[in-house]
């Protein structure tokens, strides 16, 4: 990740949140996200497959309203930051047995964007006074994630 990145990330996380991200926090942001996104299109495959399609359209990916609140409020941020192009970047696509349609690969870096600002608004509730999660608060959130996702 570039130091310009970085520094759109850490900037990022205060405006959502108020956090104070350092370069551990954006490691484990990474697996964060990269392990979401995959089950999100794990998720989209199976909808996909059982309605007769060879490929992951936008509405088969499972965007909830809290999520898509969540990826509203990512826009707001993002046309100061503009980190979405970082978001495209850090990505990974996993190994699936279906292809996404280029309107799904256009649509997950804002969707990637969407979890951030849930993650970041997560650590908020389980700990309000927070400033610099640790790993104890990284693993709680990554767990209510896990139960919800």
């Amino acid at each position: 990740m570039t130091v310009s990145a970085i520094s759109k990330f850490e900037h990022f996380f205060r405006a959502a949140a108020s956090l104070d991200f350092d370069k551990a926090d954006l490691k484990r942001y990474d697996d964060f996200i990269n392990a979401m996104m995959y089950d999100l299109l794990l998720r989209g495959q199976a909808v996909a497959k059982a309605n007769g399609r060879d490929i992951i359209a936008p509405f088969d990916l499972p965007i909830t309203k809290g999520l898509q609140e969540a990826i509203d409020a990512f826009r707001v941020i993002d046309d100061e930051i503009d980190l979405k192009p970082a978001l495209g970047q850090l990505i990974r696509h996993p190994p699936l047995d279906l292809a996404c349609s280029d309107e799904t690969d256009a649509a997950l870096p804002e969707i990637a964007g969407g979890i951030s600002v849930a993650i970041a608004r997560t650590f908020r509730i389980v700990d309000p006074k927070l400033k610099n999660p640790q790993t104890e608060h990284w693993e709680r959130c990554f767990r209510i994630f896990r139960l919800l996702l």
